[in-house]
């Protein structure tokens, strides 16, 4: 069993901030991830809403550049999965391969991406349903595809799906996009915006061939005839390890005070795994630092 100051689980942008942070007061921090760093940033083909990055940056070089700077400020990092974290003086953390005793620990966990619940959604995973345009995009060149979502995650996918596919429909079941000015004025020519719809089912035996869609005014439905379905409705926090462990709202989010603070002393949660945040990258950096930060005062007053 190894001994840490703090044990961060993730190695998202929230996680890779924390560990330089601190790292940098002194402290012995080991990061842990499954996948290794960048989180799901890692398949973002460009962040246009990271600061210092006028022009962009692809998520799969973001995420080197914050472990690089991690790792050159003394945090080390481990391949495993946390199974469970058994609070005390110190907190146990249970991985797959090993059990760590940390005096604090930072949750980074973030999310995985909902999904709709509909039928012919999980028999057509991988086989024209997706979470990722960046990654699968590119094998819909020329074909017609739909987004699902209303959001900043519904419109990048689109406007990446642009640059391969002969047109985009977007389905969103409001009135209007939840997503930024910027984005959705840049959402013309191949991308069409469909409001007021519901996608109710994914047709198709071997692949996907299209969709049934209700209109949500109406009441009327039809069906549309595409070639993948990508689905952008939100995102569920990994937190179903850690009930009865932390305090959670209703819909599985830690909920915390303004300096990380989870209902249990010593642990902290940062990034969009918890209560009320708003998922952007870089109020997920400042999520880590102060998490780090609140981590380090806290060890400091038990000295």
């Amino acid at each position: 069993m190894q001994d840490f100051d703090l044990v961060i689980m993730g190695a998202g942008v929230a996680g890779l901030t924390a560990a330089m942070v601190a790292a940098r007061h002194g402290l012995k921090v080991v990061v842990i991830d499954q996948i290794g760093v960048g989180g799901r940033i890692s398949t973002a083909e460009r962040i246009e809403n990271f600061p210092g990055f006028p022009q962009g940056v692809a998520g799969h070089e973001l995420g080197p550049l914050l472990h690089e700077q991690a790792e050159a400020a003394g945090a080390s990092f481990m391949l495993d999965t946390i199974t469970a974290i058994e609070p005390g003086k110190p907190h146990i953390v249970r991985a797959a391969a090993e059990t760590f005793r940390a005096s604090a620990v930072i949750i980074a966990a973030g999310s995985v991406p909902r999904s709709l619940g509909i039928a012919g959604e999980e028999r057509l995973r991988g086989r024209g349903v997706s979470h990722c345009a960046s990654c699968d995009g590119p094998f819909f060149k020329g074909q017609e595809v739909g987004v699902v979502g209303g959001g900043d995650a519904a419109l990048d996918e689109a406007l990446v799906l642009a640059e391969h596919a002969a047109q985009v429909a977007v389905f969103h079941r409001g009135p209007a996009l939840r997503a930024q000015h910027a984005l959705v004025a840049r959402a013309s020519g191949k991308v069409s915006i469909v409001i007021d719809t519901v996608v109710e089912e994914i047709l198709g035996d071997d692949t996907v061939t299209g969709v049934r869609l209700r209109d949500v005014t109406s009441g009327a439905t039809r069906t549309q005839a595409l070639k993948a379905l990508f689905i952008q409705v939100g995102a569920e926090p990994n937190t179903a390890f850690l009930r009865g462990v932390v305090a959670l709202d209703p819909m599985g989010h830690i909920e915390t005070d303004t300096m990380m603070h989870t209902s249990v002393a010593g642990i902290f949660a940062a990034g969009d795994i918890r209560k009320s945040s708003v998922a952007q990258l870089a109020a997920v950096a400042g999520d880590g630092a102060t998490a780090a930060v609140a981590a380090f005062r806290y060890l400091r007053a038990r000295t």
